[in-house]
C-alpha cells in the first residue's frame, strides 16, 4: 500500500509534520527509533518519581510550540508567567529580579535594570547602550553570522561580570552557549525577538506535567485520532527513491519528510540530496546539556525557579509537584553548553554542584539530600558558532519528495522546542505546496 507521507522521527518536529499533513488530508506514516514519542524532550521513572530528561521551557514568542501544545489539547497543562519575572541570586551579594513592567520594549526593563545589583550603575548604562546597538544589528547578513556574539559585545563596552550577569544568562540557557563560541546572527535573534522588541516575548513558560504526559503521550493520542500510522521502535535504514516514489525500508510513499538528528538525515538521504556543503552535518557538530537532581527532606526553594550569577549553577527549577514527590522538595539544575560536566562521574558533579547550590539557596545546609542523580544529553543541540548558519540546511532537498525537519535546520531559531516545531510546520508547508513529486530531481 502506498502512503502519501512517512515522516522519519517522532520528537517535536516529526510530531508537527505529521499532524499538519495529517489534518490537511494526507495518509501519514510516522517512524520512530525509540519507543516512545517526544524526541529530546521525555521523562522517565524512577523510583516513584516521574523525571524529565530537561528542564524545557518556553517563551511567549514560542507561537508555534504554544499552537502544537493547543493541537495536541495540552493548552492548559502548562504556566506562562503574566509578567516576565526572573529571581536572580548572585554567588555574593543581594538577591535580585528582573521583572519587566508594562511598558514597550525596550523600557519594560528599565526598572528592572536601574536595581539590578549584580551590576554597578556604570555597567548597567553600558548594557543599555549595548541593547539598544543590539537592536540594529541585521542578523540576516551572512557577516554577522561570521562573528562571535562574545567578541561583538567587547565592542560595544561590555565587561566580563555584564557578559556573565546579563547577556549568558539568557543567552547560555537559549542558544546552549556561551558569548564567545555563538554567533551574533542566533544571539541578536535571541535579544531581539526575545527581549528588545515586544514587551510580553519574553514571559516564561513551563509545564506542570511531566514532559511525556505533555508532549508525547499527548502526541500518539492526537496522531492516533488524526488517523496517523505510528510505529515506535522501528528505527530507518534505508531511504531510496523506487518505483517513482520512495521506499522508506518497506514503506512506500510519496513523500518523506526526514525529521531525524543532522547526522540520521545525512546518512539517510540520497547523496548530494542535501542543499548544504559537504560535511555540513559534522560540521554543526553537537553541544550537551547537562541536568543535575537533588531530592531533599524540605522546602528550601520557594520560587518555581531561580537563575544564578557569578556561580557554575545557570538554573534552578521546582519539579516537585510535576515529578510527584508528596514531602520534601525536588529541584532540577539545568547546566547548558555542558562540555566541561557531561563526561564527569555523578560524585564528582554532587562533589561540586552541592556546596555551590548551598551557598546560593542556604535552606539547603539544613537538609538531607534523600536522591542525586543526573541525565546527560550529549547531543541535545547543535553548535551555534560563527559560520553555523552556512550549514543549516533549508526544508526542501534536490530529491523530489523529499524534505527536511528539525531544530538544526534553517530556521532562523536556536536549536529550542519553538525551532523544532517551525522546521515541521515547514516541512509539511512544503508537502503540501506541490503534489507528490517522484523520484530525484535532475
Amino acid at each position: 500500500m502506498t502512503q502519501d507521507v512517512v515522516v522519519v522521527g517522532g520528537g517535536l518536529a516529526g510530531i508537527a509534520a505529521a499532524l499538519r499533513c495529517a489534518d490537511a488530508g494526507r495518509t501519514v506514516t510516522l517512524l520512530e527509533a525509540k519507543p516512545r514519542l517526544g524526541g529530546l524532550t521525555y521523562s522517565f521513572r524512577r523510583g516513584d518519581l516521574d523525571v524529565d530528561n530537561g528542564q524545557h521551557v518556553f517563551l511567549r514568542c514560542c507561537t508555534a510550540y504554544r499552537e502544537l501544545l493547543t493541537r495536541l489539547g495540552v493548552g492548559e497543562q502548562v504556566h506562562l508567567q503574566d509578567r516576565l519575572d526572573i529571581p536572580v541570586r548572585p554567588l555574593t551579594g543581594r538577591p535580585a529580579r528582573l521583572r519587566r513592567t508594562g511598558l514597550p520594549a525596550p523600557l519594560h526593563l528599565g526598572a528592572a535594570l536601574l536595581r539590578y545589583g549584580p551590576l554597578t550603575p556604570a555597567q548597567r548604562l553600558r548594557f543599555v547602550r549595548a541593547a539598544l546597538a543590539m537592536r540594529k544589528v541585521d542578523r540576516a547578513d551572512p557577516a554577522v553570522d561570521a562573528v562571535s556574539f562574545g567578541a561583538w559585545l567587547r565592542g560595544q563596552g561590555q565587561d566580563a561580570r555584564t557578559v556573565d550577569a546579563l547577556w549568558d544568562l539568557v543567552g547560555v540557557a537559549t542558544l546552549n552557549a556561551r558569548a564567545d563560541d555563538a554567533a551574533l546572527s542566533l544571539a541578536a535573534m535571541v535579544f531581539q525577538v526575545g527581549l528588545l522588541t515586544d514587551r510580553g516575548a519574553a514571559d516564561i513558560g513551563w509545564s506542570r506535567v511531566p514532559l511525556q504526559r505533555l508532549h508525547g503521550d499527548a502526541a500518539a493520542a492526537s496522531l492516533a485520532a488524526a488517523g496517523v500510522t505510528v510505529r515506535t521502535g522501528a528505527k530507518v535504514t534505508r531511504v531510496e527513491p523506487r518505483d517513482g516514489g520512495w521506499a522508506v525500508d518497506d514503506v512506500a510513499t510519496d513523500q518523506v519528510v526526514l525529521a531525524t538528528t543532522p547526522r540520521a538525515a545525512e546518512a539517510l538521504a540520497p547523496a548530494d540530496a542535501v542543499v548544504a556543503p559537504a560535511g555540513w552535518a559534522a560540521g554543526l557538530g553537537a553541544a550537551p546539556i547537562v541536568n543535575v537532581h537533588v531530592v531533599l527532606d524540605r522546602r528550601v526553594l520557594a520560587e518555581p525557579f531561580v537563575a544564578a550569577v557569578g556561580s557554575p549553577i545557570q538554573w534552578v527549577f521546582d519539579r516537585t509537584v510535576p515529578s510527584g514527590l508528596t514531602s520534601g522538595q525536588y529541584l532540577a539544575v539545568s547546566l547548558s553548553a555542558a562540555d566541561a560536566y557531561v563526561d564527569l562521574p555523578v560524585a564528582a558533579l554532587r562533589e561540586r554542584l552541592l556546596p555551590e547550590l548551598a551557598t546560593l539557596l542556604p535552606g539547603l545546609r539544613a537538609a538531607t539530600v534523600t536522591d542525586f542523580f543526573v541525565t546527560r544529553e550529549r547531543e541535545a543541540t547543535f553548535r551555534p558558532e560563527p559560520g553555523s548558519q552556512a550549514l543549516r540546511a533549508p526544508t526542501e532537498t534536490r530529491a523530489a519528495g523529499l524534505f527536511l525537519a528539525g531544530a538544526w535546520t534553517d530556521t532562523g531559531w536556536p536549536a529550542t522546542m519553538e525551532g523544532a516545531v517551525r522546521s515541521g510546520d515547514a516541512a509539511a508547508r512544503a508537502v503540501l505546496a506541490r503534489p507528490a513529486r517522484r523520484g530525484v530531481a535532475a
